[in-house]
């Protein structure tokens, strides 16, 4: 239900835009996300926004990364500069939304975003 697209290799210093469109079928999205999983850690969160645009940063990304989001096509954008080693991972979407009895996640597919030295 969530497609996600846009990783690939680059060289330190170097842009990547990821995206992350969710279908129809989801409803009430809430708030949009990127979450990262380099090998051997757990998976951290990168940025947020909620539907009003608020956004929620990692502080290792302040200042480089860029997350923004289209309510019409209930798509996510993460917009990578500056990119360095450690920023090498697994980039996971996610949306959250529903009730407060009957809230929901999902997950995106994943893709690799590689920064080489």
């Amino acid at each position: 239900q969530l497609q996600a697209s846009g990783g690939g290799l680059v060289q330190a210093g170097g842009s990547l835009r990821l995206s992350c469109a969710a279908s129809g079928s989801i409803f009430g999205i809430a708030v949009m996300g990127w979450h990262r999983q380099a090998p051997g850690k757990q998976r951290e969160l990168v940025a947020s926004i909620t539907y009003g645009y608020s956004t929620n940063y990692a502080d290792s990304v302040k200042g480089r990364f860029t997350i923004s989001r289209d309510n019409a096509k209930n798509t996510v954008y993460l917009q990578m500069n500056s990119l360095k080693p450690e920023d090498t991972a697994v980039y996971y979407c996610n949306v959250d939304g529903g009730s407060q009895y009957a809230p929901y996640r999902y997950w995106g597919q994943g893709t690799l975003v590689t920064v080489s030295s």
